[in-house]
């Protein structure tokens, strides 16, 4: 088992030896959980095959990174494609944030878990903690469910997996739900499934927030936004996810907009600071970015799905950007206004924020005097 060095090392790095997730990660085989994966190029996704390159395959396996398996509805394990352009669709997350999930969650000896499948790693993570009989793994597309069905097989673990998606019913009871795709707003089929002072951990679709809540006695939920951060892909019901409407990127690239302003501020590409991009993401859901670098000139864009979109270009590093913007949202404007909170406070209030879920779903986030719904 040339592997299990390079499993103890991943450990050793990700985990503290005294915790009870150190020898689940120390024991599970990731690799056997991604045979073939993608790599980012540019705009393009290459296709890797472990057997063409073993040591590569432990290397990419057993380092602290997530490996994205499907690309749009495009999956490595049964694709002939090598080369393909798309988005993500479903990775096995890094080990690390898999057990920063389940601490969140804080698991005990005899909770009953639902987890989301994914490759199955993370589910296989679980079983070792907890035993796979208090175990269930769940995914929207039937084929991910059967081949971590086989590959936790050949571990000797069968836990329950069903093929649902986690937004709908879910089948059966539970202490604990960690699901490692994000969702906006939190399914009530979640608060329903959840047994009386159940937790729930998710991420918010579109955000960098990790939303905790322990079940309340009137079929709601009480938690926080945790400090920490994390983002996943965004819960989908199969095939590809919804695109851009036909036009919106073109008319961002080439357009001259309605509306030409020069920001006070220098160019900021919004998934590089998370808070702010959680700030936007919570007030304006749905927002694609996108950037390119062409010398000394940096552009960014903004590209909304209702066909708002903004163009952002700067020459050198602290130069404040031209602005483009166009459609029924001014998407740059709304982005300056979140800097001006930050330049003024100091901070954003979206982390460690309170979180109130009615029993019909409807989740309330507030700090101080700032509060939003989702």
């Amino acid at each position: 088992m040339k592997w299990l060095p390079q499993a103890r090392r991943l450990a050793h790095e990700v985990v503290r030896p005294e915790s009870r997730w150190h020898s689940a990660v120390a024991t599970v085989p990731r690799h056997s959980f991604v045979p073939r994966w993608w790599e980012q190029d540019g705009e393009t996704w290459h296709l890797r095959t472990g057997a063409d390159d073993p040591a590569a395959w432990l290397q990419a396996a057993y380092s602290d990174q997530t490996l994205v398996t499907q690309v749009d509805a495009c999956h490595a394990d049964t694709t002939s494609n090598r080369v393909i352009e798309g988005k993500p669709a479903s990775s096995s997350t890094l080990p690390s944030l898999v057990v920063r999930m389940y601490r969140h969650a804080m698991i005990a000896d005899g909770d009953q878990l639902l987890v989301t499948t994914g490759t199955g790693y993370g589910t296989a993570l679980a079983c070792a903690r907890l035993g796979d009989a208090q175990v269930t793994s769940v995914d929207v597309d039937e084929n991910l469910v059967k081949l971590a069905e086989e590959r936790l097989a050949v571990l000797d673990d069968r836990p329950r997996m069903e093929v649902c998606d986690i937004t709908g019913p879910l089948p059966g009871e539970y202490d604990r739900l960690v699901s490692t795709v994000s969702v906006r707003p939190v399914p009530v089929s979640w608060l329903r499934a959840l047994r009386p002072g159940g937790r729930l951990v998710t991420t918010i679709a579109g955000t960098g927030l990790i939303l905790t809540a322990d079940k309340t006695a009137d079929g709601g939920a009480r938690g926080r936004i945790e400090w920490d951060r994390a983002g996943f892909m965004r819960a989908h019901h199969g095939g590809v996810y919804d695109r851009l409407p036909e036009g919106v990127w073109k008319q961002a690239a080439q357009g001259q907009g309605e509306e030409i302003s020069t920001s006070r501020y220098p160019l900021l590409y919004p998934p590089d600071a998370w808070d702010v991009m959680s700030m936007l993401e919570l007030k304006l859901p749905g927002i694609d970015y996108r950037r390119s670098q062409d010398a000394d000139t940096r552009t960014v864009w903004l590209l909304h799905p209702d066909g708002s979109w903004a163009r952002a270009t700067a020459h050198g590093f602290l130069e404040s950007p031209v602005v483009h913007e166009s459609g029924s949202r001014r998407l740059w404007a709304e982005l300056d206004r979140i800097r001006n909170r930050l330049n003024r406070e100091g901070a954003l209030p979206v982390y460690g924020a309170q979180v109130s879920i009615s029993p019909d779903g409807m989740a309330t986030l507030t700090r101080g005097s700032w509060q939003t719904v989702l």
